[in-house]
Order: structure tokens, then C-alpha cells, then sequence
């Protein structure tokens, strides 16, 4: 069974004020993919997300920071989120295996906005990576090169999370499923029955 994988980011303190400074920053990180890929989508959504968008708008790839970031800076308030619904590259299994782009979604989240978790406004993270289906990162035991083409993916995964720990102000963070459960748990369990496997 699939499962969404996140990466929540909560900023420290005296960071929070200036969120969408430090998702500019994490946006400029980013390793967006170059390759062709569908279109970009860029949403701006005030008070909560049951609330419609205030804008939406569809982009062509490859990510354009910069204009991202002009669309951005029109819109300011506590109860607004900023969103980047793009792509990045990953070793994906359709066939064979292949360097394909896969769906990420970037954002951030101002104090008063009520981002559907159930958490507190207070309490809810400042920004947050949703990294697609989580069996992109999980090895098949059934597939051959499974194994150390997820590794490759994780890799990746982890060497973003260790470049934003030590790019901005991060308080806490967690990489989390939708559904709770542990994913470091998940992705162990699964490599010792692919190594067996193979």
C-alpha cells in the first residue's frame, strides 16, 4: 500500500516572521528537474485549505525562481500559504528503470493559516516537501535493481534534507507518512526482504 511522504519543517522563532524569505531560500535549494516535465502550478490560498485559491497559475517548466518569486511578493498576510506543485528526478520502474521527473509540492505556511493537519495553528510546520508516493523511495523486492535504484532516490532525499538543515534556520523537522506510520521503519524492513531477494 502507497503512502504520501512528507518532509515537515518547523523554523526557529525568531525565523517564523520572515517564512516566506526562508521558502525563497528553500525554493533557490531545490534541485527542480531540467528535463521536460508538464507544467509547473504556483497557488496562493488564504485562512484555510478548504478555502479556494486566490490565485492559480500554471507555468512551463523547467522552474523559473524568479518568477516564482515575483508572484510570491504580490501577496502578504498571517493567514496566506504559498505553494509550488513541480517536478524533480528520480529513479523510477516502468518497464525498466529510468531518470524520470516525479511530483513535489513546496510549501509554506504563515502563522494563521490553517493548513488541514491536525495540529494547531501554532503548532503546525512552517514549511513542508510533499516527496509524492512513498514507494519511490521503498525498494521492491520483486523488481530487480530495486534495491540500488531507491537507494539512489533516498539519497537524494537526504542529501536535500541535510543541505536545508544547514542552509536555514531549522528548529525541528520530520519525515513523515500521511498515514503515521514510522518510514525509516518501513524502508529497513523492506531492504532486508530485497536483500534477500537478491
Amino acid at each position: 500500500m502507497t503512502d504520501q511522504l512528507f518532509l515537515s519543517i518547523w523554523l526557529e522563532g525568531r525565523a517564523q516572521p520572515y517564512r516566506l524569505k526562508h521558502f525563497r531560500s528553500l525554493l533557490r535549494l531545490f534541485p527542480f528537474s531540467q528535463r521536460e516535465q508538464p507544467q509547473t502550478t504556483i497557488s496562493i490560498q488564504a485562512i484555510d485549505t478548504t478555502e479556494p485559491t486566490l490565485l492559480e497559475r500554471a507555468v512551463n517548466g523547467p522552474v523559473d525562481i524568479e518568477d516564482v518569486e515575483s508572484t510570491f511578493i504580490d501577496y502578504s498576510g498571517e493567514d496566506l500559504a504559498y505553494e509550488v506543485e513541480s517536478w524533480w528526478d528520480l529513479w523510477q520502474f516502468d518497464g525498466d528503470w529510468a531518470l524520470r521527473p516525479a511530483r513535489v509540492t513546496l510549501s509554506c505556511f504563515n502563522s494563521e493559516f490553517d493548513n488541514g493537519t491536525e495540529r494547531e495553528s501554532s503548532e503546525q510546520e512552517d514549511l513542508r516537501i510533499d516527496f509524492g508516493v512513498d514507494s519511490h523511495y521503498l525498494p521492491m523486492p520483486e523488481v530487480p535493481g530495486s534495491a540500488r535504484m531507491v537507494e539512489s532516490n533516498v539519497k537524494s532525499l537526504l542529501r536535500l534534507v541535510h543541505q536545508i538543515e544547514s542552509t536555514l534556520p531549522v528548529a525541528n523537522r520530520r519525515l513523515e507518512t500521511e498515514s503515521g506510520e514510522n518510514f525509516a521503519d518501513r524502508l529497513q524492513q523492506l531492504l532486508i526482504a530485497s536483500s534477500r531477494v537478491q
